[in-house]
């Protein structure tokens, strides 16, 4: 018997080789009896369940032999896994929400995601989009001295869900001079004027 942390599994027809360095296994015999399938790739394994495609069993590559190790059903986060379990790195870029190519690189050499290409990122456009910086206002010589002198104020929206009581969009007021900030959420933006006014 070989078990896992997940299962226990059963192997048939063993035979005895008294002076063999590395015992061996039938890969087809041990999927036949278990009712499992392997998943190969460069550095390491999978065995996973054929029904529900479970993740049961896992091991390493080495020196060209494919390891198993007792107890060692995976221990890597079940959040990294899908139905397409090797990706290009592109595509798990977008799916980890725009992780660094460090970070990234980080778990594929650790083992943590099976990926076919390493990350280059160069056909992400949200990420420019999202480090870029606003430009600089112009330099006035106005100078604020007392509160609500100077008023700045910015509308958001729409948000891809709704909020509570069905708002979608928001419009802040800041105060130049206090730094102070009112935030009054919206369900249209065609509310900002009587927003404005009310403020």
């Amino acid at each position: 018997m070989l078990h896992s942390l997940k299962r226990i599994f059963t192997l048939s027809n063993v035979l005895l080789v008294p002076y063999i360095t590395k015992p061996l296994l039938s890969v087809k015999r041990f999927c036949r009896d278990n009712h499992v399938y392997f998943k190969f790739h460069a550095s390491m394994f999978y065995v996973k369940d054929l029904i529900t495609k479970e993740v049961l069993l896992s091991g390493q590559n080495n020196d060209g032999l494919y390891i198993i190790f007792e107890s060692s059903a995976m221990s890597i986060p079940q959040v990294f896994w899908s139905p397409c379990i090797s990706a290009i790195a592109d595509l798990w870029h977008l799916c980890l929400d725009h992780l660094t190519p460090r970070i990234l690189n980080f778990l594929v050499s650790n083992n943590k995601l099976i990926c076919t290409f390493r990350c280059s990122l160069a056909q992400c456009q949200a990420c420019p989009l999202g480090k870029s910086l606003r430009l600089s206002l112009r330099l006035t010589s106005h100078k604020t001295t007392t509160s609500l002198d100077l008023i700045f104020n910015d509308v958001w929206g729409p948000a891809p869900i709704f909020y509570f009581d069905g708002f979608r969009y928001f419009v802040i007021f800041i105060d130049a001079h206090t730094k102070h900030i009112w935030y009054y959420p919206i369900v249209a933006k065609s509310n900002v004027f009587s927003i404005f006014h009310h403020f």
